[in-house]
């Protein structure tokens, strides 16, 4: 059966996620990382989409974003998701899907879901025991929001909450 309509929200947050196809792994070194980041960099700005939080998980993608259009969201998506499969195939001899489905997506209506979202997001590593602390893995949001460290230039705006 198709999945049904997504919901769209005028000047709303949503929590997006994406897998490898059949749980396979997405990233496997530090080259393949930073070509999603500047890839995702991209089209934020393409797509005018504010981005607060980010995880780049072994086998899939987290991203707290608010396009400026609801619509864009999945140009925004499809487009990233695309440039990052054509990186991939051709960097690892491989062809077709790279991606299990479409991508999630789930609106945050409330400001203290939005806080958890992404802190849900960034402590994902942990929870995986790839890491013990947030801050020691460096594909997050974590060291920027919270220590200030421009690893991701031009990634994450600033919120208040």
């Amino acid at each position: 059966m198709p999945a049904g309509p997504r919901v769209l929200i005028e000047n709303a947050w949503y929590h997006l996620m994406v897998r490898g196809n059949q749980q396979q792994r997405v990233f496997f070194d530090e080259q393949d990382h930073r070509v999603c980041l500047c890839i995702l960099r991209k089209y934020k700005k393409r797509f005018k989409l504010q981005l607060c939080g980010f995880c780049l998980m072994p086998n899939h993608i987290h991203l707290v974003a608010k396009p400026q259009k609801p619509r864009d969201l999945a140009k925004f998506m499809h487009d990233t998701l695309r440039a990052y499969t054509a990186y991939f195939n051709e960097r690892y001899g491989k062809v077709g899907h790279l991606w299990q489905g479409r991508y999630k997506s789930k609106v945050i209506v409330e400001e203290g879901y939005l806080r958890d979202c992404i802190r849900y997001l960034e402590l994902n590593p942990v929870r995986s025991q790839i890491v013990k602390e947030p801050a020691e893995y460096p594909w997050s949001s974590f060291r920027e929001r919270m220590l200030m460290k421009k690893i991701t230039v031009g990634l994450l705006d600033e919120i208040s909450f």
